[in-house]
């Protein structure tokens, strides 16, 4: 393998393309290592039955400021920027308006009186009114934004990102995963299906070990997840140690995805939301054609992803048909049929789905952003002080990583 490169990226989703991006009109010779078999990370479009379905990351949120608007501009991908449908339940099936309404508020309640709790437990759970009858609600819902359990997840970083967010959500109708892929610079060196084994710091530059043979590099730039990084796939030196605590504060949520195709007539619009059991520790929400499409989009966050996590995709989509049975009567299940399922959590890849911070460790992101004596540098989600959990922010932090990398050496 060629060993002449400035710059070693180590993996190919949103954060290392933002960063191949950058530097492929820097001048410095880059190497992007990946090791699956295909770019985009917790992006992917899948392509199935004739549909584009993203099985990770689908809506480009806050996008008046997100990056992937411009570059599917710039690539001429028309954008659907309708409203989501995500907090209406479609005829008020097994959730009435009234009931939505007070769970609504209840959940309001609860985002307000997260300001009082971060400066004291900072644990999100605390914030609940033990009163209220829809703290069940509540945990579904933070379920599906973090994949995370209140008592695990930090007020603080939970507001930050609740603050920065704006209303805005759009999708590419031909898959946010593909698009993301499809934006891989000319000028950079790609390899896929090349796990990183070890990263060296001993001496100028930077090693990298691979199967293929190790190659030394004056700087690298990490983009894996926190799972990664925390974990024993990529061994790390000790002079890392701080980074890979850091990536333990920020562990990954739960949430996977399921699409179940619309086979004949059924009793669905296009564009419509259920929730399965608002009452319910673990449910899930269902999102009905989007876009137009065939399908039901089955997300599970928190609880009901754990579900998935321990028993299996079949047992997931066993139970998505109860809950929509349970909402539009049992001949649906005719009308339904398994397509595909993501397994985020399984993948010991990516091992999760997107970081949220522990209790008290809002600080673990910037510590995680700091770059290692201006030769590794660290890119992804995570590294985002408010934008995490995003496909946007990870580009920008790989922009950001990458900006810094040019700096040093220069």
């Amino acid at each position: 393998m060629n060993s002449d490169f400035d710059v070693v990226i180590v993996g190919g989703g949103a954060a290392g393309i933002g960063a191949a991006r950058r530097l492929a009109s820097s001048g410095l010779a880059t190497l992007l290592l990946e090791a699956g078999s295909r770019l985009g990370g917790r992006a992917h479009t899948q392509e199935i039955a004739g549909l584009d379905l993203d099985l990770g990351c689908g809506w480009m949120h806050s996008a008046e400021k997100n990056a992937w608007v411009a570059i599917a501009d710039d690539a001429g991908i028309q954008l659907d920027q309708s409203r989501a449908a995500w907090g209406t339940q479609y005829h008020d099936l097994g959730f009435a308006a009234g009931e939505q309404a007070m769970a609504r508020q209840g959940f309001e309640r609860w985002t307000r009186r997260l300001a009082d709790v971060r400066s004291t437990s900072d644990r999100a759970s605390d914030a609940l009114d033990p009163g209220n009858s829809w703290n069940t609600y509540i945990r579904d819902v933070v379920g599906y934004i973090s994949g995370a359990q209140l008592e695990d997840l930090s007020a603080t970083d939970y507001l930050a990102y609740d603050e920065a967010s704006t209303e805005s959500n759009w999708r590419s109708p031909s898959g946010l995963g593909a698009l993301i892929a499809g934006s891989f610079p000319a000028g950079v060196t790609l390899r896929l299906a090349t796990p990183v084994q070890a990263i060296g710091v001993e001496g100028p530059g930077v090693t990298v070990a691979t199967a293929r043979g190790t190659l030394r590099a004056r700087a690298a730039i990490l983009t894996v997840s926190t799972a990664v990084l925390a974990g024993e796939s990529i061994s790390l030196p000790v002079q890392l140690d701080p980074w890979r605590a850091a990536a333990k504060l920020l562990p990954l949520g739960h949430n996977e995805k399921l699409f179940l195709e619309i086979v004949g007539d059924a009793p669905f619009e296009t564009e419509t939301q259920v929730i399965g059991d608002p009452r319910a520790r673990c449910t899930g929400s269902y999102y009905i054609k989007p876009l137009d499409l065939p399908v039901v989009e089955c997300f599970l966050g928190g609880e009901s992803a754990r579900m998935a996590q321990e028993l299996g995709s079949a047992a997931a989509f066993a139970f998505a048909l109860d809950q929509l049975a349970g909402l539009f009567g049992a001949d649906i299940r005719g009308r339904l049929r398994p397509l595909t399922a993501s397994s985020w959590s399984r993948s010991v890849r990516v091992g999760g789905a997107y970081s949220y911070a522990l209790p008290g460790q809002a600080g673990a992101r910037q510590l995680l952003a700091k770059p290692f004596e201006q030769r590794v540098f660290f890119a992804g989600e995570a590294t985002c002080a408010d934008e995490f959990s995003t496909a946007h922010g990870a580009h920008d932090s790989g922009v950001r990583a990458a900006d810094e990398a040019i700096v040093a050496l220069s």
